[in-house]
């Protein structure tokens, strides 16, 4: 775990907890000696984010609550702007704007990146800048989106961290499974054809 996302992260109360639970020192050394550059994207991070076709984003309401949100595109519509930013076009959806209300009072975002068939899990916290209007946005559009997006959003990366692999369970999407089928597909057609051949020649012989 890098040092940036642990110091945001073990706070005083949760540092108390860990002492209780036996795990204070295991931790320390994340805070006392870890990666420094745990708030920059490197090239893993920037393929890692721009392979994915959604997201979860948590933000805090100004009466304290969490809300999370899954936030779903065409894969690559998350896009890695720099070392430290990323930024996606804000479409239009059923206009609670519960994310964005929140984000007006308190700009802190956490984000959770899924890789359910590779068993992979980046998290990233950061803070988050709008841009309000469909021109602002049209730098970060998906490839082939007609729809005008209402806002670009960029958020300022303060750490990530790659998260434990275990208990994800693996989960595949249609397109990943998809070159899979297509070759169970010719070898379940070219079975069929061998049958029909074999069928044939017995009727044949007879």
């Amino acid at each position: 775990m890098p040092r940036a996302f642990s110091e945001l992260t073990f706070t005083p109360t949760v540092r108390a907890h860990q002492e209780r639970m036996g795990s204070a020192k295991t931790y320390a050394k994340f805070i006392e000696s870890g990666p420094q550059q745990g708030h920059l994207i490197g090239d893993a991070e920037k393929a890692f984010i721009e392979a994915r076709d959604g997201f979860y984003q948590s933000t805090v309401s100004e009466t304290g609550w969490p809300y999370v949100q899954y936030r779903g595109g065409p894969t690559g519509f998350l896009k890695a702007l720099g070392p430290q930013s990323i930024g996606y076009a804000d479409f239009s959806g059923n206009k609670q704007y519960i994310s964005r209300g929140n984000l007006d009072g308190n700009d802190r975002i956490a984000l959770i990146l899924m890789d359910y068939a590779n068993q992979r899990r980046l998290k990233i916290l950061g803070r988050v800048e709008f841009t309000e209007g469909k021109d602002a946005a049209a730098s970060l559009y998906p490839d082939g989106s007609e729809a005008p997006a209402e806002r670009a959003v960029i958020i300022r990366v303060e750490a990530l961290d790659w998260n434990c692999p275990r208990h994800i369970t693996p989960r595949f999407t249609e397109a990943e499974l998809r070159p899979h089928l297509n070759t169970l597909g010719r070898q379940l057609a070219e079975l069929k054809a061998e049958n029909e051949r074999l069928k044939q020649e017995v009727a044949n012989s007879g």
